[in-house]
Parts: structure tokens; sequence; C-alpha cells
């Protein structure tokens, strides 16, 4: 059956550049081979939901119609990829803005900056003053795919751990599904991981709007840590004196 917006897919893909360099993959040796690998990625393949905008317009729109097994390659410009370059969002500063950032080292081009909560690379040094661009680092590049759609995910339970997986990178979450309940438990190092802190209520919300179950609940799992045994009042009294 072919693919429909908000189907749940599998999906391994490769994304690279006009000139045949790798910028982002679901192949684990191919990122190492590249020099992108990310310890904390997920790799082997990524569940989405066509036509969520989980990944880039190009992309997303390509898969509609497909059928399960296909693999084929898209060239993606620069609007429907990471955005036509905005030059909007290119801002002249002075050195000092940039503050505690740079350590005592001198500003580079190429280098990575924040400032009033945006994320940007100085792209020119003049004088004291920087320009530091704010657009998404693949901004104005067209960029070619190559992908296969694995699998059409049915199984409930395999929907939800794929989202969570696409959200967070974390793989190993435990989780029950029922006809009118969603549990999802989540272990206490989700509590540290800043991206499921900040994507908790969209997952919350999408998976109860995609598998048409009304309620979603996070339970938080501690481990059960023995207190430690203290040696009794006079046992250690006892053991102060002998040493002394």
């Amino acid at each position: 059956m072919a693919i429909e917006k908000g189907d749940f897919i599998r999906i391994k893909y490769t994304g690279k550049f006009s000139d045949g360099m790798v910028f982002d993959t679901t192949d684990e040796q191919l990122a190492k081979d590249n020099g992108i690998f990310n310890p904390r990625g997920v790799y082997g393949g990524d569940i989405i939901v066509v036509g969520s905008g989980q990944t880039i317009k190009g992309l997303d729109e390509d898969f509609v119609g497909k059928e399960p097994g296909y693999s084929g390659t898209l060239t993606v410009p620069p609007e429907k990829a990471f955005g036509k370059h905005n030059p909007a969002l290119v801002e002249t500063m002075s050195v000092t803005k940039l503050g505690d950032q740079l350590k005592g080292k001198n500003p580079y081009p190429g280098m990575p900056v924040e400032v009033n909560g945006k994320r940007g690379v100085i792209a020119q040094i003049i004088g004291r003053r920087v320009r530091v661009d704010f657009n998404h680092a693949l901004a104005g590049k067209e960029v070619e795919y190559e992908y296969t759609i694995e699998e059409k995910i049915e199984d409930k339970l395999q929907k939800v751990k794929g989202l969570i997986a696409l959200y967070t990178g974390v793989t190993d979450i435990e989780a029950e599904v029922t006809d009118d309940l969603i549990r999802i438990v989540t272990p206490l190092e989700l509590s540290f991981n800043q991206r499921w802190l900040v994507s908790k209520m969209n997952i919350a919300s999408e998976l109860i709007e995609r598998l048409g179950i009304p309620h979603l609940e996070y339970v938080e799992k501690h481990p059960y840590v023995p207190p430690t045994e203290e040696a009794p009042a006079e046992e250690a009294a006892g053991t102060t004196e002998s040493e002394e």
C-alpha cells in the first residue's frame, strides 16, 4: 500500500552535497568514514511520521505515494531543504558582545557563537567587529539524498518508541500501549536530557493524535539505592579509642 501523510515509516538515508561530501547519514560506518559520527546519535534507521516536518520538506514530500521497500535518489533545492540564505540573519556587532564565549581566544571565521539565545557562526572579522551569520549552517545549499523506505510501521508500541528515539536519541525506552492509555516509563537519566525536556509535550500531543489514544502518562523510574549501613555508636567509639 502506498505511503500517505500521517503514516509512520522507517527510513535509511544519506545526505550529500553536490560534490559528494556526506553531511548526514543513518549509516554508522559511513558516518565514521566521513568524520561526522555522533556518539549520541541513533544509527540504523529513523522512524518518522510522513508530512509532520520531521525531516526536510523536499524529502518529506517525496515519501508520499511510494511503496515500502522503495529506494531512490532525490535532489532537493535550498527552499525545500534548509532554506535560502537570508541576508537579514547576518548581523554586525562588536567583539565585546560575544563576552565570555571567546575565553581569551581571538575570534575566527567559522567560530560557533550564541548571542541573545540565537546560535550562529562568525562569517567575517572587521577590526574589532564581527559579522555573525544566524542562518542554518546548510542554508542556501542544494542537497542530494539517497534513501530507502524500509517499512511502514503498524505496531503502536513501535510507533511510540520510534518517535521518542527520533526526538531524544534514546532507543531503550520502556513503554506499554492499551486502547485508552499510552504509558511511557522514563529512566532517571532522561531528567538531564535537554532534548527530552524540550520535546516531551510535543511527543505526548503527537502520539495522542496519531495513535488515536486519549491518554498518555509519563512515569519516572528511580532505581532503589540501599542505605549505607553505619557502624553502631559503641563500636565506632571503641575503634577510636584503640586508634588512640
